[in-house]
């Protein structure tokens, strides 16, 4: 399951992006224009969220993963799709590209997905809003492995095609006819440099 992504995202690409899908970037201003490092994005780090506001959508930086449902559970940060209806509170995660590790001890052999034909993509998420002392929080969407993840993981997480960035964002949309695994050949994939240490565990709801 998904536990590490990396984010590679310039400010300007989203304006340019959400201008040609004449969807308006309504917040932040570009006077107030986040902080958008290179950077490897962990469970229960802040990262870009992109969420509808208004008559457009605004980029926020959230944390990664839901309040644990018990004391001691980590954080949910993989919520499964299947037989679930979702409204309100969907949300958008960009990612420059997600990791998946395969092998029986670690080091672990660590895969590098990016999706073909574009510098970056868009997770469908959720987000919830502060829960006692627990900020305001996302999660990624998970569903069944397309052909290009199935041989490193019997799940993944959804990348949703930019021409249905605004109708998941939609909460009226039907989310099942979006919540499907990526086509063949949508998505590549490459081995990365091997993980020295073992991956933060998620929650699978």
């Amino acid at each position: 399951m998904c536990n590490l992504y990396e984010h590679n995202v310039a400010y300007s690409q989203f304006l340019d992006t959400f201008s040609d899908l004449r969807i308006p970037l309504v917040f932040p201003t570009p006077a107030a224009a986040p902080n958008l490092e290179p950077r490897e994005i962990r469970p229960t780090d802040p990262a870009s969220v992109i969420r509808a506001r208004d008559e457009g959508v605004e980029l926020v930086q959230l944390k990664w993963g839901f309040a644990p449902g018990a004391p001691k559970r980590p954080p949910v940060t993989n919520f499964r799709s299947e037989g679930r209806s979702f409204g309100p509170r969907r949300c958008l995660i960009p990612a420059s590209a997600f990791f998946e590790f395969t092998g029986a001890k670690y080091p672990k052999t660590r895969w590098r997905f990016t999706e073909a034909g574009q510098d970056w993509f868009c997770m469908a998420g959720l987000w919830r809003p502060v829960e006692g002392d627990w900020l305001e929080s996302f999660t990624l969407l998970t569903c069944a492995p397309g052909e290009d993840v199935r041989p490193y993981h019997d799940r993944q997480v959804i990348v949703l095609d930019r021409a249905r960035w605004a109708e998941w964002l939609d909460p009226a949309s039907d989310s099942a006819t979006l919540l499907q695994p990526s086509p063949p050949g949508a998505l590549r994939v490459e081995a990365a440099r091997r993980a020295t240490q073992p991956p933060p565990g998620p929650m699978l709801l």
